[in-house]
């Protein structure tokens, strides 16, 4: 596994599924980006499930530390949980990709990179037939994939990492993320069947964190992967 250097500064976390742990994942990045001086700028460019507020959009400001205002951080917001374009369509609304692009390069700015949170899975419509894949070609971001540190999750991750090959996309890692306790059962070999089927062995599986905040979700996560793996996802050119 390798990161391409030529690509913008940051990560774009993309998950097999939705509610396998992208948030929580993305939030101790960008808490541990902060701890190291760094400023990681959060993104989510669709939000559904809103009521009304963007739980995770505001989650991802505050593990950052609001470096810019919170209703920055989210492009669209839409109350339906559905997918992005479905959302968009019982709101009357369609989702332009090109204001997403715009708003993440104003946001890149402000910061030493961006990190940007999809919503559901890789193939998950937010315009026509424009996917979570569109979105992160358009960016040029590296992609952690997160999955579910349960059954099926050799299936869902394998699809996945041929997917964001077949679309000539950089691949920084795989984790996965224990979503309820005593889900992750290491006798399923999780990661070394993931490894032998699309040769890419996951960095490590961040567990179930009771009381997720920002600094508990970091400390976990370092625990889990190392400093060092932690430091590669975050560009830092000397741990390369």
């Amino acid at each position: 596994m390798s990161i391409d250097l030529s690509l913008q500064p940051g990560l774009f976390v993309v998950g097999t599924d939705t509610g396998v742990g992208k948030t929580a994942v993305a939030c101790a990045l960008a808490r541990i980006a902060h701890r190291s001086g760094k400023t990681f700028v959060p993104f989510k460019p669709v939000e559904t499930g809103c009521s009304p507020d963007p739980a995770d959009a505001r989650a991802l400001w505050l593990a950052a530390d609001q470096p810019v205002p919170v209703e920055q951080v989210v492009r669209y917001t839409f109350p339906l949980p559905a997918a992005p374009s479905v959302a968009a369509t019982a709101a009357g609304i369609t989702v332009d990709i090109l204001s997403i692009v715009d708003r993440a390069a104003s946001l890149r700015s402000q910061g030493a990179g961006l990190l940007v949170e999809g919503a559901g899975g890789l193939l998950v419509p937010f315009a026509g037939t424009s996917t979570t894949v569109d979105i992160a070609l358009c960016l040029a971001l590296p992609l952690l994939l997160v999955g579910r540190a349960a059954l099926g999750t050799i299936n869902h991750c394998c699809l996945a990492t041929n997917e964001i090959r077949r679309r000539g996309l950089a691949l920084a890692g795989i984790i996965l993320v224990e979503t309820s306790p005593g889900s992750h059962d290491p006798k399923l070999d999780n990661l070394r069947q993931i490894e032998l089927i699309s040769g890419v062995r996951p960095l490590g599986v961040l567990p179930f964190v009771t009381d997720p905040s920002p600094d508990r979700l970091a400390d976990a996560l370092l625990a889990a992967l190392g400093a060092y793996r932690v430091a590669r996802l975050l560009g830092d050119r000397s741990a390369l």
